[in-house]
C-alpha cells in the first residue's frame, strides 16, 4: 500500500490528503465514490442533495436562478475586466487536482519558481519564452469566506493552470515538458478577486472544458509549499466553447465537446457545475472575460 503524503490540515481542521495527485484513473474511482454517496443522499431530498453538493465536488459560481445550461456565455461584444458579483449558494466542492498540478505533488514544482507570480500567463517564463496561441481570456475568480458570510478574502492566493489550444498541459504532456506557460499565481484584491489573462484552454477528449485552481492564505504559502485551502475547478459554458471551437486552431476540441456535456463529465457530472460555471461574455475578436465567485 503507498504512503499518503501529509498535507496537513484544511480550514477547518480536516485533515488533507493525496487522492488528488493520483491521476486519472484515480479520479474516475473517486468521482464515482462520490456519485454514489450523492444518489443516497437524494433519498432525503433535494434540499439535502444540494447542501451535499456544496461541501465536496466542482460547484462554485455566483448564485443563480438559471440552469448550467442556459447560464452559458454572452455574445456580446464587452470584455470588461470586473469580478463577477453575487454570495455563492454553497461553498465551492473540492475536485481532483487532476494528474497535472505542476505543485509538487506529482512530478514538477513551478510554485517555488520566482517568476510564477504573475497575472499573465500567456507565456512561458525562465528559460523559454514560448507563446500559447489562442482566443484571449481574462479569468477574474473571486473568493469569498463561506465560515464568515461570504465576505471576501484579501490577501488569499490562487494558484491556477489549464491546458492550452491543443488539449496539452505546459510540464507534462509531449512536446510542451520543457514549457511552463498558462500557469499563475496571483493574491485576492480587497474585494477578494484574483485575475489571469490567458487564453481559452481546448476541450480535450473526456473532460468539458475546464480550469484548475488551488487556494492559499497567502502567496507566501503557495510559494513555499503550505497548505491548501482548496482545490477545485472552474466549468466553462457551452455558448462560449463553441464560439471559440469554430476558430482556427481549435478544430479539434469541436468533436471533443460534443462528446461530452457538463452532466456526463466525470468532474461537473453530479450536478452539472451549478456552483463552477463561470459567466463568460464577449467574442472571438476581442476575447472574453470568465467571472467566477467562489466561498471557501
Amino acid at each position: 500500500m503507498s504512503n499518503h503524503e501529509d498535507h496537513g490540515t484544511d480550514h477547518f481542521g480536516n485533515p488533507h490528503d493525496d487522492r488528488h495527485d493520483r491521476g486519472l484513473e484515480f479520479d474516475v474511482a473517486t468521482l464515482l465514490g462520490r456519485r454514489g454517496m450523492l444518489g443516497i443522499l437524494g433519498a432525503l431530498g433535494a434540499g439535502a442533495a444540494l447542501a451535499a453538493c456544496g461541501t465536496g465536488s466542482d460547484t462554485a459560481a455566483t448564485s443563480t436562478t438559471s440552469s448550467p445550461a442556459s447560464s452559458s456565455s454572452s455574445a456580446s461584444s464587452t470584455t470588461s475586466t470586473s469580478s463577477g458579483a453575487g454570495t455563492p449558494a454553497a461553498e465551492v466542492p473540492d475536485e481532483t487536482g487532476g494528474p497535472y498540478p505542476g505543485d509538487g505533488s506529482n512530478g514538477p514544482n513551478v510554485l517555488d519558481d520566482s517568476g510564477i507570480v504573475r497575472s499573465d500567463i500567456t507565456t512561458s517564463y525562465g528559460t523559454s519564452t514560448t507563446k500559447a496561441e489562442g482566443i484571449p481570456l481574462t479569468i477574474n475568480l473571486t473568493v469569498t469566506d463561506a465560515g464568515n458570510g461570504y465576505s471576501a478574502m484579501e490577501g488569499a492566493a490562487v494558484y491556477l493552470w489549464h491546458c492550452n489550444r491543443d488539449g496539452q498541459y505546459s510540464l507534462y504532456s509531449p512536446g510542451v515538458e520543457d514549457e511552463n506557460y498558462l500557469r499563475g499565481v496571483q493574491a485576492t484584491s480587497a474585494s477578494g478577486t484574483a485575475s489571469w489573462t490567458s487564453i481559452y484552454p481546448a476541450a480535450y477528449d473526456g473532460r468539458w472544458p475546464h480550469i484548475h485552481f488551488e487556494v492559499y492564505s497567502s502567496v507566501a504559502d503557495a510559494t513555499s509549499s503550505g497548505q491548501i485551502v482548496k482545490t477545485s475547478q472552474i466549468a466553462l459554458p457551452e455558448a462560449a466553447c463553441k464560439e471559440v471551437y469554430a476558430t482556427t486552431g481549435y478544430e479539434a476540441s469541436v468533436a471533443n465537446l460534443a462528446r461530452t456535456s457538463l452532466t456526463q463529465d466525470m468532474v461537473f457530472g453530479n450536478d452539472g457545475g451549478i456552483h463552477q460555471l463561470a459567466t463568460v461574455t464577449g467574442n472571438v475578436t476581442d476575447g472574453y472575460v470568465a467571472n467566477l465567485t467562489i466561498g471557501v
